[in-house]
């Protein structure tokens, strides 16, 4: 988690100080900074032709520019002290430059030195003899290197600064085209516009651009120190090991999406699952040509899951209400890092059960098959629970029978599902029955129902109707009607 202070965003980190950010070259310094990364003066060897503003030979380039100009024009100066004044460049316009005070010369040659050096040359001072011409030429020539020289690396920034820009603009208008094409309708092309701006936004946000040049056990370890509290956090992973937590969290792909687009579409094949790690989303449906919510999620709460773990298309719309930021695993790396952990893999389906327990009915009905699944799982439940308080009973009963045999003990180990209706009749929650050991006698199982049932019955039947004298007859799972 970042420190206290940091930015909401969960890769940006302190903004270093400019004496922090050396030696940085063809990187934007953008891009590190999302890392919060340190550069020292080792990190990057800047080819020796390239100055770039924050580099460290910046800082000498332009005192360097500085002294050029005076060294020219001091020798321009000194020259002219070993001519005749009238046949000299300063002693032109001014004979008595000899006598006259050193500060008026060194105005003098600055201001030629500086006028040269930019190429500017108004004429009014010019070389006059042979010796200063000579010095002129090379001087100029100089001149004209160094300004293309400093022209190319201003382009060069310049061009630089735009290109994300200009592939930005080039890949709007892109759209638009494709767009209009296909007349595609006003709602979805501000969504591929929203996305595109979204892109250019986060550009230096997103991972893998920043992390694919890196070693896998970086790229890991930056992956767990991101999202791993996020994946523990989520319901589905709740006490799983850690191993399994590493594996999950080493092939997560982090993305970003742009207000109001849809992560996840109704009745699409469900490849991915995803888990929130920033921002919120909306659960939405689509009901008689209607959209209509069903519930917000948040931080740490997971979306698509249910059609990766049913496999079943997605039966919801996922909609971002913001800038959101998830984190999500595909259906294929999900199940060949689960089955393995078999113990995992039963933590997982529990958590999931008792996820959809809690679900609204709202959202159970738009997944017809939950509702009877949920019946099942609870009606096994109740079936466990029955069979325990029916052992409990019938050793109770064996223990007041008198004349029982120990034969009579192996007829306890059939069981059979006994109903307190008509075969013809019962509602469908009746025809679900009881699970029960078959006791020794019809009296007993008569005694047994009427505990179940709450009414005492005389007649036992069979699902065909016929009517049951023996329970000898009887084998494992047969239906009992008692009437």
């Amino acid at each position: 988690m970042a420190d206290k202070g940091s930015s909401p965003l969960p890769l940006l980190f302190r903004r270093r100080s400019s004496r922090e950010m050396q030696n940085l070259a063809a990187v934007s310094s953008s891009f590190l900074l999302a890392f919060g990364t340190v550069v020292d003066d080792g990190y990057l060897n800047l080819k020796k032709y390239v100055i770039v503003p924050y580099d460290h030979r910046y800082r000498l380039w332009r005192p360097r520019c500085n002294r050029l100009a005076m060294c020219s024009g001091a020798v321009q100066y000194e020259e002219a002290h070993h001519k005749q004044p009238v046949n000299t460049w300063i002693g032109s316009v001014v004979e008595d430059f000899k006598n006259r005070s050193v500060w008026l010369g060194y105005t003098y040659s600055m201001y030629w030195a500086i006028v040269t050096l930019t190429t500017v040359g108004y004429g009014d001072l010019h070389a006059v003899n042979l010796g200063e011409k000579i010095f002129n030429m090379l001087y100029m020539l100089f001149n004209i290197g160094l300004t293309a020289y400093i022209i190319g690396n201003m382009t060069n920034l310049v061009v630089h600064a735009a290109v994300r820009t200009f592939a930005m603009r080039d890949g709007i208008n892109e759209l638009l085209r494709y767009a209009s094409k296909n007349r595609l309708p006003e709602g979805l092309r501000e969504q591929m516009l929203a996305h595109m701006q979204l892109k250019f936004k986060t550009a230096e946000l997103q991972q893998e651009e920043v992390l694919q040049d890196l070693p896998k056990a970086i790229r890991s370890s930056i992956a767990q120190h991101l999202f791993r509290s996020t994946v523990e956090k989520s319901y589905l992973f709740n006490g799983v090991s850690e191993d399994l937590v590493s594996q999950l969290v080493s092939e997560m792909k982090a993305e970003y999406f742009p207000p109001k687009v849809e992560i996840i579409l109704q009745n699409e094949i469900p490849t991915d699952f995803f888990i929130l790690v920033s921002g919120a989303v909306n659960l939405l449906t689509y009901k008689n040509g209607t959209e209509q919510f069903l519930s917000k999620l948040g931080a740490a709460d997971m979306a698509g899951e249910i059609g990766v773990i049913f496999n079943i298309p997605q039966p919801f719309i996922v909609r971002t209400k913001r800038l959101s930021q998830v984190i999500r695993i595909s259906h294929h790396h999900f199940k060949q890092m689960v089955q393995p952990q078999s113990e995992d893999a039963e933590l997982i389906i529990a958590n999931f059960m008792k996820y959809l327990r809690g679900l609204k009915e709202d959202i159970l009905q738009e997944i017809p098959f939950l509702t009877g699944l949920l019946a099942e799982q609870n009606q096994q439940a109740i079936e466990q629970k029955e069979e325990q308080q029916n052992r409990e009973t019938l050793d109770s009963t064996d223990a007041k029978s008198e004349g029982r045999t120990d034969t009579s003990s192996g007829a306890s180990t059939i069981r059979v599902i006994i109903h307190g209706h008509h075969p013809t009749e019962g509602t469908p929650n009746d025809r679900l029955g009881k699970l029960v050991y078959l006791p020794d006698s019809l009296e007993d199982l008569f005694r047994l129902a009427e505990k179940k049932f709450g009414k005492r019955g005389s007649t036992i039947l069979m699902a065909d109707g016929s009517e049951v004298e023996e329970l000898n007859a009887l084998r494992e799972n047969d239906h009992l009607f008692i009437v």
